[in-house]
């Protein structure tokens, strides 16, 4: 797991992102998948609290023979950082930072800052834990959770079409939804 921040055009999520057999996990990539289609793509800034430009180039001055792999170790997973190298800075794997141009530096800051990744799709809803849509609110009273079109229908939790960010907004919204509903039947 790594602290991130997902993005898109919609929204960001700065929080875990967990590296998986079968993909990206975690709480960031279930917040953002609220806000993503299959086909589109996002960016993951690996460093968020970080101004990597400023440090790489201040490491470069303070410690010239270091590989950046090196300088990155500290902030997470070796193993990351080496796959993170083969994507992004494959030619200056074994180059000092002291022999890395500050443009070269600014690019490398620049893609581990916003690297773009278009998902081949997801597990679908067998492994779901996030979903979208259903009966939409303004045909429910918001009181009694009674259909407005079929008397004596009552809806609850996640048929509707409320979504919730992780933390237990979408429990919270099917015990209440339910307790509403209980009141008037």
């Amino acid at each position: 797991a790594l602290d991130v921040t997902l993005s898109n055009s919609k929204n960001s999520f700065t929080e875990a992102l967990l590296f998986t057999h079968r993909g990206l996990s975690g709480p960031s990539s279930l917040q953002l998948s609220n806000y993503w289609n299959s086909g589109e793509s996002f960016k993951i800034d690996f460093f968020p609290s970080q101004d990597l430009a400023t440090y790489l180039k201040d490491k470069k001055k303070a410690q010239p023979k270091v590989l950046l792999r090196t300088l990155l170790n500290e902030f997470t997973a070796k193993s990351i950082i080496q796959e993170l190298q083969q994507l992004i800075w494959p030619e200056q794997s074994e180059t000092a930072i002291g022999n890395i141009s500050d443009a070269q530096l600014d690019h490398i800051a620049e893609q581990l800052h916003g690297f773009a990744v278009k998902p081949s799709g997801t597990e679908g809803y067998r492994t779901a834990e996030v979903t979208l849509g259903g009966i939409d609110t303004t045909e429910v009273s918001s009181k009694t959770m009674e259909s407005k079109k079929q008397k004596g229908l009552f809806f609850v939790g996640e048929v509707l079409d409320v979504t919730g960010h992780l933390g237990g907004y979408n429990f919270q919204w099917a015990w209440s939804s339910a307790y509403a509903a209980a009141q008037y039947v």
